[in-house]
């Protein structure tokens, strides 16, 4: 029988797998705050669009990059919200925004290269970066300087293998947004070093008394891709759209690479993306004033079990310590709370090794089961 490629054999499956599998396996209820899937619908307005494109007939191949009356709405969006210049020919539509950081990864790494990615941070990174042959290299977000990158850190990770520094703002899984004087420096690091500083913000529209800015909005030389998703803005998870934004004369290799890809992202999807962008915007504010409700709710509440935590800014999620709680490793520690409390976590080693001893608890669950879920927490040792 011939073999999978090393690369393919290698790549780990994600740690919040392993708490995932035996919440099912179990076959008793439980109050799940292990994933980021937002417990809403799409707009009413985003799911009609979809549905009008599957009546008429709208379900046949679109260009690579994505069909022109997105890609310009697309455009709009990031002028105005994101503060990046970006023409209609500088974005690719994807299917989600997983596949655009892959697209991006596709187009600036080769076997052997290095991506410099954080750590705690999204664990499709490094399964990313492995599939294509090159090795990640985890630079630390240490709790002593808030999760903020260290640019003399990052320095003493570059070699002359170097070509891409991956950046997450708001976090997931920290619920922490990099200061915008952070960003203009994270810029200027990629710039001296001549790499490519991929930007993933999926999260942008989410924040909570700070504001999000754009790495693209510094960048001068055109070393910055911004990866953007609909997933957690609009709820639209399952429908997969994402975008890509480059600098000019970058695009035209991305939407080539999509061809052997996905060859285009399917025609409904990007009607409902159309609509998500041009119609009512008032569910998007109330998804994000439930969120931030539920923050507080969440932050009310390990205060009262005395568990510590980061205070979140972003994203949907709350990192939480419960270093003096486990006895050890975290990851068996949350099997142990699926057993016994029947809460499911995601451990925080499943983002790294800088995880070990926190956890990230999704804010994506009703008020009822957060609150429920955290006083088991605080019940468990």
């Amino acid at each position: 029988m011939p073999l999978v490629t090393p690369a393919a054999d290698r790549m780990p499956r994600s740690g919040i797998r392993r708490v995932m599998d035996a919440a099912w396996a179990s076959g008793k209820p439980f109050i799940g705050m292990h994933v980021g899937e937002p417990s809403f619908v799409p707009p009413e307005h985003v799911l009609r669009a979809a549905e009008n494109a599957y009546e008429t007939g709208d379900t046949h191949y679109v260009p690579n990059a994505g069909v022109p009356e997105l890609l310009e709405a697309l455009s709009v969006k990031v002028r105005e919200q994101n503060g990046i210049h970006a023409s209609p020919s500088q974005i690719v539509v994807s299917a989600g925004g997983a596949q655009a950081l892959h697209l991006a990864l596709s187009m600036t790494i080769a076997a052997g290269d290095e991506v410099l990615i954080p750590d705690p941070g999204w664990p499709n990174y490094a399964m990313a970066v492995g599939l294509l042959q090159a090795t990640p290299v985890r630079y630390a977000l240490k709790p002593e300087r808030g999760f903020i990158p260290d640019i003399a850190e990052l320095q003493e990770l570059i070699t002359p293998r170097t070509r891409v520094l991956l950046v997450n703002s708001p976090s997931n899984p920290l619920g922490t947004v990099i200061p915008g004087e952070v960003i203009e420096e994270l810029v200027r690091f990629a710039e001296r070093n001549d790499i490519w500083l991929l930007s993933d913000e999926c999260y942008d529209a989410l924040t909570y008394g700070v504001e999000h800015v754009s790495p693209a909005r510094f960048d001068e030389k055109g070393v910055v891709l911004s990866a953007f998703s609909f997933s957690k803005t609009y709820a639209m998870t399952g429908v997969r759209v994402g975008y890509l934004v480059t600098p000019p004369g970058v695009a035209a290799t991305a939407a080539k690479l999509q061809e052997p890809m996905v060859a285009c992202v399917n025609a409904p999807a990007q009607a409902a993306a159309i609509a998500a962008l041009t119609g009512p915007q008032d569910q998007v504010a109330f998804m994000r004033d439930t969120y931030a409700s539920r923050r507080v709710l969440a932050m009310e509440k390990l205060t009262e079990v005395g568990i510590p935590f980061v205070e979140p800014r972003g994203a949907f999620y709350i990192w939480i310590d419960v270093s003096d709680r486990t006895g050890g490793s975290v990851e068996d520690w949350a099997v142990r709370l699926l057993q016994e409390h029947q809460v499911a976590i995601a451990p925080g080693t499943a983002f790294g090794a800088g995880g070990e001893g926190w956890a990230r608890l999704s804010l994506a669950a009703d008020s009822d089961d957060i609150a429920r879920g955290i006083e088991r927490i605080g019940a468990m040792r």
